[in-house]
């Protein structure tokens, strides 16, 4: 992936969770190719590793377990003997679970086999939240704690979700308002300190985790691909580029330095639109 512009993020030392997946493995590299030394965290280290090797020297990979926070000042610790002190964060872990998302968009009383909302399971919604909110509690409380003496850069993943709640996922819905949230809260907690706090809120992207929501297995769209498509204005998913130039804009203290507190979606018109 070619960046569509470059900024100057020599002497950033960025770690990014869940850089294992589609989008945070691609604002690795991006960051990289601006000049950063990127440290990419993910549980899943192959896939981090994958990644880094494709980026160079001025990239590793980290296995962390984001939901510990013992094993995220392990992988700070690994980061600081490398790369130096982390200036920039980004909290890219997150995703939903089949255990707190229904089968129907609307509730129908006594429909047998169906998933409704009364069969959610609790260790579904409690597995949500931790993946998204938990997971940036812990992991901003450890990389923040360096910031502080010296200002940095926070960006958090949101999402469409937090805006208007889609049907079918109210755990993770509700933990992507939620993350939205606690950007604002850290925006305004951490200014005196000179660190910046904002979010990206993607629209509709095709990745590992949705994409069997959004496609058959012949290829075919679904659906609900059919309906994400007629809400979103641009009527086409997102790119992964799409997203790369508000990440280097959130990313240079030139460009975007009294920017704080923001959350900003990129969604091709989706959050605009009524559906009238």
């Amino acid at each position: 992936m070619k960046v569509p512009f470059k900024v100057d993020l020599s002497g950033k030392v960025v770690a990014i969770t869940g850089a294992g997946g589609v989008i945070c493995s691609e604002f690795a590299k991006a960051l990289a190719d601006c000049g950063a030394k990127v440290a990419l965290l993910d549980i899943n280290y192959d896939a981090a590793k994958k990644y880094a090797d494709e980026i160079g020297d001025n990239a590793f990979a980290v296995k962390c377990n984001c939901l510990d926070k013992a094993d995220i000042e392990r992988a700070k610790d690994e980061i600081n003997a490398k790369f130096g002190q982390v200036n920039f964060l980004i909290n890219g872990a997150g995703g939903n679970n089949p255990r707190a998302t229904t089968d129907n968009e609307y509730m129908t009383p006594n429909l047998e086999g169906v998933k409704d909302f009364f069969a959610l399971e609790e260790s579904g919604l409690k597995f949500v939240f931790d993946l998204n909110i938990t997971s940036a509690f812990l992991v901003t409380q450890v990389f923040a704690k360096d910031m502080v003496k010296t200002g940095g850069n926070i960006i958090n993943i949101s999402s469409m979700n937090a805006f208007s709640p889609l049907t079918k996922i109210p755990a993770y819905s509700a933990a992507k308002a939620g993350i939205s949230n606690f950007t604002q809260w850290l925006a305004v907690h951490f200014a005196p300190c000179g660190i910046r706090c904002n979010a990206i809120a993607p629209g509709f992207f095709v990745t590992n985790q949705n994409r069997s929501l959004l496609f058959n297995n012949d290829g075919s769209p679904t659906a609900r691909t059919g309906k994400i498509l007629n809400a979103t204005p641009m009527r086409k998913f997102g790119e992964i580029s799409d997203l790369i130039g508000c990440l280097l804009w959130l990313a240079d203290d030139n460009a975007s330095g009294f920017v704080t507190g923001t959350v900003i979606p990129v969604d091709g018109g989706f959050s605009a639109y009524s559906g009238v």
